[in-house]
């Protein structure tokens, strides 16, 4: 993509499918690695004898994807795209590599961090270089893709986890390890093709100064705060080590918040790109979607696993139309915007479909038809899809090229942070009212003449899970504490329960399910007021390599 004398030439349509191949290959991997551990952990916590210490393996790469996705965009920014995603993808491939061989789960612990520390770049800066070889018009049907891809990863993992972690050996080798495992020849195939293909003219850097403090800053910030969100519930959130890290990161979040106005130009996030209404309103919209995705799913798969006795495996195929609805907008989308060079309406329409979608699925029981589940699963689908491609293209589109790198690591960063809160907060809520729920369900249905001829049934009570809940109703405490039968820890009893005793711990999980989705779109009505603000600018037809040599010419020439 560069001639003999170092200019920028376009590239060809095979070049950019080429690059494509290995970007998304990259993404793809990063994306399922979020989520293809939840389902196998169990498994990889028996085999490894650390079941107790688990959240570690899941937290590790949570923090070091989100903390890192920032710094590549603004190293990119400095050194190139292309040294960036060898760093990113090369570290994916060790830690993946590592982690295959991993023999106790702090260790695999330490590799999925070395994963994540891969996994934070490749994503965003799989955007950043469409970004810096097609003008924002043309790139809106490759990064539809890309989302797509995300979409599609993110239902996808939890039925590759399952299915790996429920087969003992393959080719001689533990099931769960080939979760990791095969990340090695993918990541291997798309590094050597992006390598190879992708040639982007090198940054000029030499002026440019790295903000170390503000990567130290805000490693200190972060990792205090997602840890906590992941861990607060076991601890306790009013617990001294909760409070403690709590009281770091914000010291150090103000602390990243001083240093970025001392550095100015080279801050890791400059300060001035929020001077911009599209960037204020982008950053908001994305934050509030991450915590509307991210906290308000995280209740269905376990409504489908709980409340409608699916396995992991099937919750995930379940979840298909979600992933149809992003591929049905985010196309569709894209070929609008392609040909009208408009993006505002789309925006608009996600929050509305989101919106649609969560109150739709608010309303479930667990009685609900599966088709009613399916569609409200699709609209708020068809909603992420009109958000996520355009709502990037608009901060690409607005801020200056050479910031091409940190602001669209920034409008991912800020996904990333509220998925983490959103996930935190709302399982938080709803696993201390799933009791409650719980206990009316079983004083609604206790009057019923089923439940008072199954309670007397000596078939049914000789059953010794079934006596202990008939127990636990006799002495008001249905939902026990851990180390019991009745655990909510563990609900895999549910499904052993007869038919009469499950429906109210079925119900109880659905009622407490609803209430959280019903949150989550209170939530994104406040989207809904911010995201009218967004400012239509029409989209250049420029590269962003292109764009940055017009620029330093004008500077050149004033």
């Amino acid at each position: 993509m560069t001639s003999s004398a170092g200019t920028f030439v376009p590239p060809t349509k095979r070049q950019i499918g080429l690059v494509m191949i290995g970007l998304v290959t990259g993404m793809f991997l990063a994306a399922l690695d979020q989520t293809v551990v939840a389902t196998s952990i169990r498994t990889i916590g028996d085999d490894l004898n650390g079941l107790t210490v688990q959240a570690w393996v899941t937290t590790a790469y949570l923090i070091a994807a989100t903390v890192s996705t920032p710094l590549y965009g603004k190293l990119s920014d400095i050194f190139g795209r292309k040294p960036l995603y060898f760093v990113a993808l090369s570290l994916f491939v060790v830690g993946s590599g590592l982690a295959a061989v991993a023999s106790t789960m702090y260790e695999l612990a330490i590799y999925r961090f070395i994963q994540g520390a891969g996994g934070g770049g490749l994503m965003g800066l799989a955007i950043i270089i469409l970004g810096d070889v097609l003008s924002p018009r043309e790139r809106t049907k490759y990064q539809a893709a890309f989302f797509v891809v995300f979409g599609v990863a993110s239902v996808l993992g939890p039925v590759v986890g399952g299915f790996f972690a429920g087969t003992d050996t393959l080719l001689g080798i533990d099931g769960w390890r080939w979760i990791f495992l095969v990340n090695v020849p993918l990541g291997l195939g798309a590094l050597v093709l992006v390598m190879k293909v992708l040639n982007i003219p090198a940054h000029n850097h030499e002026a440019r100064r790295i903000d170390w403090w503000g990567s130290a800053f805000l490693i200190s910030s972060l990792a205090p705060l997602l840890t906590v969100l992941e861990q607060g519930s076991e601890w306790g959130w009013t617990s001294p080590l909760t409070l403690g890290l709590l009281t770091l990161s914000l010291g150090s979040a103000v602390s990243f918040v001083w240093n970025e106005r001392r550095m100015g130009e080279d801050a890791l996030i400059p300060l001035r790109m929020f001077q911009h209404r599209t960037v204020k309103v982008a950053t908001i919209v994305n934050f509030i979607m991450g915590v509307a995705m991210f906290g308000g799913l995280a209740g269905l798969p376990l409504y489908l696993q709980i409340s409608r006795g699916m396995t992991p495996t099937e919750a995930g195929l379940s979840m298909l139309p979600f992933t149809f609805g992003i591929i049905l907008v985010a196309g569709s989308s894209a070929q609008v915007i392609r040909r009208t060079g408009h993006y505002k309406s789309f925006p608009i329409a996600g929050v509305f479909l989101l919106l649609s979608g969560t109150l739709f699925l608010s309303r479930v029981e667990y009685t609900t038809p599966f088709v009613e589940v399916a569609f409200g699963a699709f609209l708020f689908g068809m909603g992420l899809g009109g958000l996520m491609q355009p709502l990037l293209l608009a901060v690409q589109n607005a801020l200056p090229a050479r910031d091409n790198g940190a602001g669209t690591a920034s409008v991912i960063f800020f996904r990333q942070i509220g998925g983490s809160l959103g996930t935190a907060i709302f399982l938080s809520l709803l696993f201390s009212q799933v009791p409650t729920d719980i206990s009316d369900a079983f004083a609604q249905t206790s009057t019923t003449p089923e439940f008072r001829q199954v309670i007397v049934d000596e078939a049914v009570t000789t059953d010794p899970l079934n006596a202990a809940v008939i127990d636990a109703i006799n002495s008001g405490n249905v939902t026990s504490a851990e180390g019991s039968p009745l655990s909510l820890d563990d609900t895999s009893f549910v499904e052993n329960l007869h038919p009469v005793l499950a429906a109210p711990f079925k119900s109880g999980f659905a009622d407490a399910i609803g209430r959280l989705l019903w949150w989550a779109s209170g939530i994104i009505v406040i989207a809904l007021g911010v995201i009218v603000f967004l400012p239509s600018i029409p989209l250049r037809e420029t590269s962003g390599v292109e764009q940055m040599a017009l620029d330093r010419h004008k500077d050149a020439s004033a």
